[in-house]
């Protein structure tokens, strides 16, 4: 199952309720919050993978809110899916001028709800949408935690396996160690850097067995990636 956590920003019981049981029945991680405050709280406390938000919200309107998201380094890139009775072209025009990366009008369908989810996961973050990554001979199946390699499996840890998918959804892209920690331990997890390097030494020994160590690469004085060309 997909293990991306989504934020549910709405104040409307009925239809929490129901975009949290949608989501959470696809196998995403779903908190709740009723209002910008809430959202707020629940953002310092952890980083969501994606937020769903509504725009008429008790303490203040949502597009206020996301133009927030987008002027912070630490939620500027977090996407986010505006969910509102506001169907207008302009209010459309609004919300992803301010930033939304998704526009869905109520009444919705909750299957398309989560099908518009798992699009702007594809397109944002392919390793969290929790359908199989592929790249060059590598294929992974996030629900199955299956790892393949020219067909042949690969077995690995936990860690290293949530290293692997995240480097896999973006190839041939540079991390450092604190990317690598927010991203793949989230940002409200304490470890050291050091740590990365441990999992990194895990994640090649296990690629090992299909001659396929040498696909997570250091890059000196940046970090590490993952390519299928020749370390240079």
């Amino acid at each position: 199952m997909a293990n991306a956590s989504i934020l549910v920003v709405e104040d409307e019981p009925a239809i929490q309720e129901l975009v949290a049981f949608s989501c959470g029945n696809s196998g995403y991680r779903v908190r709740k919050a009723d209002s910008v405050g809430a959202a707020e709280s629940a953002i310092r406390g952890e980083l969501p993978d994606l937020v769903i938000l509504d725009w008429m919200l008790p303490d203040r309107a949502g597009i206020d809110f996301l133009r927030d998201l987008r002027k912070s380094e630490r939620t500027r890139s977090v996407p986010v899916i505006m969910l509102t009775a506001k169907g207008s072209e302009g209010d459309r025009i609004a919300g992803l001028d301010g930033g939304a990366d998704d526009y869905v009008v109520k009444p919705f369908s909750p299957r398309e709800l989560v099908s518009r989810v798992r699009a702007v996961f594809r397109r944002r973050s392919p390793e969290k949408s929790g359908e199989s990554v592929v790249y060059g001979p590598l294929r992974i199946d996030p629900q199955r935690h299956e790892v393949q390699i020219d067909g042949r499996e690969v077995k690995m840890g936990l860690a290293e396996f949530k290293l692997l998918v995240f480097l896999a959804g973006h190839p041939e892209r540079v991390f450092s160690r604190s990317q690598l920690l927010d991203n793949v331990w989230g940002d409200h997890v304490f470890i050291e850097e050091r740590t990365v390097d441990v999992h990194v030494l895990r994640l090649r020994k296990a690629l090992t067995v299909a001659n396929a160590q040498n696909m997570v690469q250091t890059v000196r004085g940046l970090g590490y990636r993952l390519s299928v060309k020749l370390d240079s």
